[in-house]
């Protein structure tokens, strides 16, 4: 049995401080870092029973016990938003923005909550399966996000290919909510797509949803936010969708879903529940195949964890290749990483003409609808590379295969691994699907 790892850095905001020390005895549940008094934090909770055996300025490792139960520690707070607080509740769609800043705005007008259950990047369905189990939870959490932001509506926006889960949310709506069905096609969970899809505005590249009258939140954030004020739990568990090249799979098998994991567990763990890595595979992305970075077998499953995906091995590549790089995909150093694993030379590297740097990262005009490439691939092509790596969205794709293969340029995606392993149709010229 090997020790659960806690990083006290799983957020955006100020690293957690530790409270425990090496040799205590910790129960689930038991808070073992403090958000700091100053700046955005998050509190950091056990999601096993069982000692510490290691605290550094970056992580705390907890051995368990041999017998683990579901009970836990309840948190001591009153009000739902210090609740939300105290739980340590963060967007669990990516970014990791602590909750109860996100709620600490109070609406003087027709404020909008919305949940985003778009389940964005291919793959990951976890999302839509805590639809469909519990909507009831769902829908509290979203009531209960309305009540403290005084929100005059709340909408649950998500895909219209997501059938029975909408079929779930419907039969449980409550009066100033209504759900919007979304196209299915990247990156229709974006915060800024989200509120273009869902109020017909879109805002500016450094604005954030609150400039619209917004707030998002993730679907399984509404769902700890209701466990959070409901049951006094602590934010312990996570939802994950494991796919990709597992030992024994079959076509059903590919993608699997995983309730409430407790937090701190290794990826190694996770992979051997689901059947256990096959002989071969290319590399192991946490997070979805457009945004989702490379891990070891040794690193911790963190509150923003959506997925772990083994991917297919990696194909031999061009000598020469240029990037292409898209705001809403994977950034310039994965895009390297994965160039050098397909043993290709990088000779240029063009930016997607709607994306902007912003902060240190690159952000997109207007998410999903592109004006075209053509530009960009000539200069790529002009540079000598025999092939171009995209991490285009579904839209910026179609553009890109409109004329890099008429130049003679092999195309690649970053998630071409990724939905390899587990059949998907690549991401190449795909139309959206019409609502």
């Amino acid at each position: 049995m090997q020790s659960y790892v806690f990083p006290l850095h799983q957020h955006i905001g100020q690293p957690s401080e530790p409270i425990v020390h090496n040799g205590d005895t910790v129960l689930r549940g038991q808070c073992i870092a403090t958000a700091p008094k100053k700046g955005l934090g998050s509190n950091i909770f056990s999601s096993i029973t069982g000692k510490v055996t290691l605290v550094t300025s970056s992580e705390i490792q907890i051995y368990p016990d041999t017998t683990q139960s579901k009970t836990y520690q309840k948190l001591t707070a009153q009000n739902p938003l210090d609740l939300i607080r105290q739980a340590g509740i963060v967007g669990l769609g990516g970014a990791g923005f602590p909750t109860y800043a996100k709620l600490s705005t109070s609406f003087q007008h027709d404020g909008m909550v919305i949940i985003n259950g778009a389940e964005c990047e291919p793959i990951l369905h976890h999302n839509v399966v805590r639809m469909e189990k519990n909507p009831k939870e769902i829908i509290r959490g979203l009531e209960i996000a309305m009540n403290i932001t005084h929100a005059a509506q709340g909408v649950i926006a998500i895909k219209a290919c997501h059938t029975k889960a909408i079929a779930a949310l419907n039969y449980v709506l409550k009066d100033k909510m209504k759900i919007h069905m979304l196209p299915d096609m990247y990156p229709m969970g974006e915060e800024r797509a989200l509120v273009r899809e869902v109020m017909g505005r879109l805002l500016p590249i450094t604005a954030l949803p609150i400039e619209a009258g917004a707030i998002v939140i993730n679907a399984e954030s509404a769902y700890r936010i209701a466990q959070a004020v409901d049951l006094k739990k602590p934010y312990i568990d996570k939802d994950i969708t494991i796919g990709g090249k597992i030992a024994g799979n079959h076509q059903e098998k590919l993608i699997q879903v995983y309730l409430d994991e407790p937090l701190g567990n290794r990826v190694e763990h996770l992979l051997k529940k689901a059947g256990g890595l096959a002989d071969t595979y290319g590399e192991i992305i946490m997070g979805g195949p457009f945004t989702g970075h490379r891990v070891s077998l040794q690193d911790p499953i963190v509150k923003t964890t959506g997925g772990l995906i083994a991917t297919e091995c990696f194909p031999k590549g061009p000598s020469t290749i240029g990037l292409l790089v898209c705001a809403c995909g994977a950034h310039t150093e994965r895009m390297k990483e994965l160039a050098q694993s397909m043993g290709s030379h990088v000779v240029d590297i063009e930016y997607c003409k709607q994306a902007h740097e912003i902060h240190g990262n690159l952000k997109c005009d207007n998410p999903g609808k592109c004006p075209g490439q053509v530009q960009r691939v000539m200069a790529i092509k002009k540079s000598g590379a025999q092939g171009v790596l995209i991490s285009n969205c579904t839209d910026c794709s179609n553009t890109v295969m409109a004329c890099a293969p008429a130049l003679g340029l092999s195309v690649y995606h970053c998630t071409d691994g990724a939905l390899r392993a587990v059949n998907h149709p690549l991401i190449r010229k795909i139309h959206s699907i019409a609502i």
